[in-house]
């Protein structure tokens, strides 16, 4: 392994592009408590299939989530992964909260706790001030990212952060100044947003004009969903965060195999094209259930899955019904099940 600091934090886990998938929460059925077990089964499964871990982050309830429980699952996850032979998987923690200070706090826990990189939402409480604040988006990421002990990703997700869509100029303007700002995962779904920072951030002159705090970990543009993964690619973008990733790991990890293999050999174009394609559509399908949707596809899929915790409710069976017939979701599991070798239902 290499060896590498971020504010003196030991980083001994590279983060390289791919798949990553925001690992939901499991939880008890009666108390709500932490399932730790089921969670450690979940991130092994997915790690089996090419795909790393994000924990506590929007699919994963972090808002739901206390300090403590944060850890707890961290620390499940590490065992969980180094038990299983993926001591070199990395593990992303979500650490965005309201104010800076908290935010700060959260990320050293993290770190403590065994995470390799934290990743980050843009403050949303009081968009009313902050929306049009460029110079306060900027210095809250400055700040976090100056003292967090390991590296950190802006999380840009308007649905969840009051509407606040950072653009790309702010963000390719914090990657030029926040050496320990190692990427950006883009679930405002903005394509040209993607293609302009991209066009900053992925030239071979960024790393040596603006060189990382930790050379483990470098500026990695991923997107929040998986339907433009192959146009992406064009683009000299990284890979995506997915909560797809928890339901079709194979699928997807196929797909970004293709998107990078089709530069040097153009003929498997049409392939990479029809797989994008169903993960397209699965994903646009799949994501209007949220994580109650994502939830129950896992319980029928893998036999876990659960509730989320209140006040989310639960998907109505008859929701749960149409989304398990429907063509898209049916397509992307019979993928799945292709890729996987597994045929069962």
């Amino acid at each position: 392994m290499q060896n590498g600091t971020a504010n003196g934090h030991h980083v001994v886990r590279p983060l390289v592009p791919g798949i990553f998938a925001p690992i939901p929460t499991f939880y008890q059925p009666e108390t709500e408590d932490l399932d730790l077990e089921t969670l450690a089964k979940h991130v092994v499964r997915a790690a089996k299939g090419g795909v790393r871990p994000l924990l506590a982050g929007s699919m994963g309830e972090g808002v739901h989530l206390t300090h403590s429980e944060r850890v707890a699952l961290i620390k499940a996850a590490r065992v969980a992964l180094d038990e299983a032979g993926f001591e070199t998987m990395p593990i992303i923690a979500g650490t965005g909260t309201g104010s800076t200070r908290e935010t700060v706090e959260l990320c050293k826990e993290a770190a403590a706790a065994g995470a390799d990189y934290t990743i980050v939402i843009t403050s949303g409480y009081f968009a009313g001030v902050l929306g049009s604040h460029k110079k306060a988006q900027k210095a809250f990421f400055k700040e976090v990212s100056e003292k967090s002990p390991i590296p950190v990703i802006i999380y840009n997700y308007p649905g969840a952060s009051g509407g606040i869509d950072l653009d790309s100029d702010t963000i390719t303007e914090l990657a030029a100044e926040c050496p320990n700002l190692c990427g950006v995962k883009l679930t405002c779904g903005n394509v040209g947003k993607l293609t302009r920072i991209c066009a900053t951030v992925s030239e071979d002159s960024f790393s040596s004009l603006y060189p990382r705090t930790n050379a483990n970990a470098p500026f990695l543009v991923l997107g929040g969903f998986v339907d433009f993964l192959l146009p992406a690619s064009y683009a000299n973008a990284h890979g995506a965060i997915t909560g797809l990733g928890n339901v079709a790991p194979y699928t997807l990890v196929k797909l970004y195999e293709l998107t990078v293999a089709v530069h040097k050999d153009p003929s498997l174009l049409p392939e990479a094209q029809r797989l994008q394609g169903i993960a397209a559509r699965a994903d646009f399908t799949i994501a209007k259930a949220g994580i109650s949707g994502t939830k129950a596809l896992m319980e029928k899929l893998y036999g876990y899955g659960g509730l989320p915790r209140k006040p989310l409710p639960p998907i109505e069976p008859e929701a749960f019904e149409a989304l398990w017939a429907h063509p898209h979701v049916q397509d992307i599991v019979k993928v799945e099940r292709e890729l996987n070798g597994k045929s069962a239902p």
